[in-house]
């Protein structure tokens, strides 16, 4: 994890009450680049995805898990898909259609989850 992404880490989620605009696609790459260089910005920059591998199914439910107790934690919860092996996560704001900091923040605390998840 790059420093400006520990940053975002450190940071908490702000519940979206809606009636603001989603991130311009400007925006979003600029705070994209303070994330692990996996994450992609998807459908026109609505969204943030990242896939994560492993190697089994059970690490990867775990991982799910995890993301789980962050997610409710933070009051920001992503889309997230299991397969063997691999979990897809995708983070947009739904109530505003698109990104928000919010989004940018999770998915810093969720590269977090992975770094512990390396060490011994």
């Amino acid at each position: 994890m790059n420093e400006s992404s520990c940053a975002l880490a450190q940071r908490d989620c702000v519940p979206c009450r809606g009636g603001v605009p989603p991130m311009t696609e400007a925006e979003a790459r600029t705070l994209l680049a303070e994330l692990d260089s996996n994450w992609t910005l998807a459908d026109g920059a609505a969204k943030l995805e990242r896939t994560f591998r492993f190697p089994n199914f059970a690490d990867a439910l775990a991982f799910v898990n995890r993301i789980g107790e962050l997610a409710e934690a933070q009051g920001h919860h992503p889309d997230i898909e299991l397969g063997w092996g691999r979990v897809r996560v995708t983070l947009l704001t739904h109530k505003i259609g698109g990104l928000s900091e919010s989004d940018f923040i999770l998915a810093a605390k969720t590269d977090a989850l992975t770094a512990e998840r390396n060490q011994p």
